[in-house]
């Protein structure tokens, strides 16, 4: 039995040797689809594992509030006629706001119940010093649920403790970048640095977090390698505070601790507030709440604006499915169109070869035999397809990942799937070739030219 079908597989190697460029024509179809496979494949998960990376990066179940300045409501922008409507937009221009604060983010933590976790931030751009090398960088005031939230590690030394968080002590820790800049042979530990005008302790150093360029871009994200991190409380006491301005008095002037006033009414505190709730599904009611919470504590001036990023990125993850159903479609078809164009090459030959299945039925072939030989012939030409469609794919998710600066990751399983779905269409686009063939009457196969 094991004979018959290698005389039987070596007739079928034959005859598509006999017709190279007819074979290799035919299996076009399925070398393209192979390809797209593959490189469908490789996209999807590529962007299903930039996803995951963006996710962690972002932190998971995150609000995300950032001060902006005051927009303008409708109303406010018309000139009304009425005395009554003039004053109503009169009163909406003295409104005050002292801006997003520690105040805002202590009470949304206490009040809602949906809040796991909230992380303040002040960012401040300062000289940094430490013997003879300085370079601008930015300190960044936060709490300790900070590196919680945004999955950042401490690689050496510890993290704030609650007398040094509470009292605003000079202490510091640096980002992994930051003891490469500065301490390339020495552990930083116990060092002094010159932030600004205030020496800072150095109590610990984070572990390397690798971003790329676009997912910096993408997300609108700093180098969390390059900052200095402080107790946010050791920002407002050590560097500044913008609250400390009381206010606006009747003649339209600002007073305060501080002779300097700022151009618009609002002394945000806070240039970030990352707050994170407990599951997934009240992200968006969370993010209701919080911002008519906030628009009454601002006395209804829309001064900060709130972005979730998981559920950007899940839209984000929605685009791009999209994208990889229209290029499975594409698979699909070509797929389609080169299972039929073997078929119909099948045919043809069976026509062709008409007289050599006769005498073969003559000479004591059986007709499994001649099915064998047809189905033979119609998968090696979809497995050579494979093969060449697989060095395509790679090829093709490797272009896309150089050129494009699209990330395509390509596995064994996409492989293993693309030389099933090949061996798949040669089979069944061949089985009626090769049982028209094999139910041929010998006579008459033996009379035709």
């Amino acid at each position: 039995m094991l004979d018959r079908n290698f005389n039987n597989l070596y007739i079928a190697l034959d005859s598509l040797g006999a017709n190279r460029l007819r074979s290799f024509l035919t299996a076009l179809g399925i070398i393209f689809g192979v390809a797209a496979v593959i490189a469908m494949l490789a996209i999807g998960r590529g962007a299903q594992a930039e996803i995951l990376d963006q996710m962690k990066l972002v932190g998971v179940n995150n609000i995300v509030i950032k001060p902006k300045a005051e927009e303008k409501k409708e109303e406010e922008q018309q000139k009304d006629s009425d005395d009554k409507s003039a004053a109503k937009t009169a009163a909406a221009k003295n409104r005050f706001s002292k801006g997003l604060s520690l105040a805002d983010a202590e009470s949304i933590h206490r009040i809602i119940p949906t809040v796991a976790a909230i992380s303040p931030e002040m960012i401040l751009e300062q000289d940094i010093i430490y013997g003879s090398k300085s370079s601008k960088l930015k300190v960044v005031g936060v709490e300790p649920a900070f590196f919680d939230i945004n999955n950042i590690k401490i690689g050496t030394g510890t993290i704030f403790n609650e007398r040094q968080r509470v009292a605003g002590e000079g202490v510091c820790i640096i980002g992994s970048d930051v003891k490469r800049k500065f301490f390339i042979s020495e552990d930083p530990l116990g060092k002094t640095i010159k932030c600004g005008t205030q020496w800072l302790k150095i109590i610990g150093v984070t572990e390397e977090k690798t971003i790329s360029k676009a997912t910096k871009e993408n997300l609108g994200i700093r180098d969390y390698n390059l900052d200095i991190y402080i107790p946010i409380q050791t920002s407002l006491i050590r560097y500044k505070n913008p609250s400390l301005y009381l206010g606006a008095g009747d003649n339209g002037m600002f007073f305060g601790r501080s002779n300097e006033a700022p151009q618009n009414k609002t002394f945000h505190q806070l240039d970030e507030l990352v707050i994170q709730v407990h599951a997934a599904e009240s992200l968006s009611e969370s993010a209701t709440i919080i911002s008519r919470m906030l628009r009454r504590r601002h006395n209804d001036v829309l001064d900060f604006e709130i972005t979730i990023p998981e559920q950007l990125l899940k839209q984000q993850q929605k685009t791009k499915d999209v994208f990889n159903i229209v290029l499975s479609a594409i698979a699909g078809i070509s797929l389609l169109v080169g299972g039929i164009g073997i078929m119909n090459i099948m045919l043809a030959s069976v026509l062709e070869r008409t007289r050599e299945i006769g005498i073969r039925l003559a000479l004591g072939a059986q007709k499994k035999d001649i099915v064998m030989q047809f189905l033979f012939e119609s998968v090696l030409i979809s497995l050579t397809g494979g093969v060449i469609g697989v060095i395509l794919g790679v090829s093709g998710a490797y272009l896309v990942d150089k050129l494009a600066d699209i990330h395509t990751i390509v596995s064994g399983i996409s492989i293993f799937l693309s030389f099933v779905l090949a061996s798949a269409v040669g089979l069944i686009f061949g089985i009626s070739p090769a049982r028209k063939a094999a139910h041929k009457n010998p006579i008459e196969c033996l009379r035709h030219d």
